[in-house]
């Protein structure tokens, strides 16, 4: 299915190209704050990218809801919102220690870290999780990710269902804040950068 949305066209992605979405989402996140502090050394952190953010994608495929929308130019996706309906249970990743010690290497610790404090933080309620959005660096702030959220809301709206998610950068944090998130509290990782947890009411529309 396509829908059009200020001049982008978003899809409900299916059939599911895993490769190409890990690609991009390694290609935006790389090189982000969390990352940074997970991989202090640039070369280890680009060659663990894809094996890492491809376990994401993986169960974003199996148990999620994937939006993408692609460069008119070159047919290339341009950006993808990773969702989980955590509405009702879903089981872990599957393999998800081995996967996570294989693409971390030396920052196995930090990861455990990390996931530690995301859990700690992440609401019990029924909600969708935005685990990932992610936009080609050469395609940001061209409103594609307003526009992937967008879409998204637009059906949690009319279920009545509230969002959650976990900013890791004050750009991204006004982006949300703009899109009806706010702040919940921000967690701190170790000598490492804040993440705020936000959430989302669903809105009514007119």
């Amino acid at each position: 299915m396509t829908y059009a949305i200020q001049d982008l066209v978003i899809r409900h992605v299916s059939p599911l190209d895993t490769a190409e979405i890990t690609e991009l989402v390694a290609d935006a996140m790389w090189d982000g704050p969390v990352a940074r502090w997970l991989h202090p050394d640039p070369m280890m952190r680009r060659r663990n990218a894809s094996r890492y953010f491809e376990i994401f994608v993986d169960y974003a495929v199996q148990y999620g809801e994937v939006y993408s929308t692609s460069d008119a130019e070159t047919g290339r996706m341009a950006g993808v919102a990773l969702w989980f309906p955590l509405t009702s249970l879903i089981p872990p990743p599957a393999d998800y220690d081995r996967r996570v010690k294989e693409a971390s290497e030396d920052a196995h610790d930090r990861v455990l870290k990390l996931d530690a404090a995301l859990e700690a933080h992440h609401p019990l309620d029924p909600h969708h999780y935005l685990a990932f959005l992610a936009v080609r660096p050469s395609r940001q702030n061209r409103g594609i990710g307003g526009a992937l959220l967008d879409r998204h809301h637009a059906r949690l709206d009319s279920a009545g269902i509230p969002a959650y998610l976990e900013a890791n950068d004050p750009r991204n944090r006004d982006l949300y804040l703009r899109h009806g998130y706010q702040v919940r509290t921000v967690i701190d990782l170790p000598d490492g950068p804040p993440l705020w947890a936000m959430w989302r009411q669903p809105m009514a529309r007119i």
